[in-house]
């Protein structure tokens, strides 16, 4: 498979009406998609994150790109189009540290299962399926909700969610490497 370059792209931020919804589900795989996944990467790069959901660029389209490792330190570097999460029946959570590209310069502890695992397809249209542990589980489900609209701060206390968002809306934005 040939590497399409990416160019970065600006972060969207928490408040934008693209993270707040459901994306819309993918139907035409194509060049300029190719080029979106190339883009995402790119974006992720220069944000320095491990996971980037294509709302968080503005686009509204069931896509997410991963470069992050696993409990083992295996890192996957990955792209899901229409992703669909499986948790393990035992929801034990395991809570640890999050952020957000979107909601930069804060950090909090949320509760995730160890494990999951999501299906969907790739940029043409051939199926994938990535199984997550440790913090590529964490990611899988993060951008998932990113793509049904769900931040990671949504899933906070009301209070603790609002002092967060006042301390990120302070703090610098994630832009790009110009």
């Amino acid at each position: 498979m040939q590497t399409r370059a990416g160019t970065p792209r600006p972060i969207t931020r928490y408040g934008n009406p693209v993270l707040h919804r459901r994306c819309a589900d993918v139907t035409v795989f194509d060049d300029d998609l190719q080029q979106l996944i190339a883009d995402m990467f790119a974006s992720m790069a220069a944000a320095e994150g491990v996971g980037l959901a294509a709302n968080q660029i503005g686009v509204d389209a069931r896509v997410f790109v991963v470069d992050c490792p696993d409990e083992t330190g295996t890192n996957v570097v990955a792209h899901v189009v229409n992703p669909i999460l499986d948790l393990p029946h035992d929801r034990g959570l395991d809570v640890d540290s999050e952020g957000c590209l979107s909601v930069p310069g804060v950090r909090a502890d949320v509760g995730r299962p160890a494990t999951a695992s999501v299906t969907g397809v790739d940029m043409h249209g051939n199926p994938v399926r990535i199984d997550g542990t440790g913090l590529l589980a964490r990611c899988l489900q993060h951008e998932t909700d990113h793509l049904d609209g769900i931040l990671y701060v949504d899933r906070l206390p009301t209070k603790k969610r609002k002092k967060m968002l006042t301390e990120s809306a302070e703090a610098p934005g994630v832009g790009v490497a110009e």
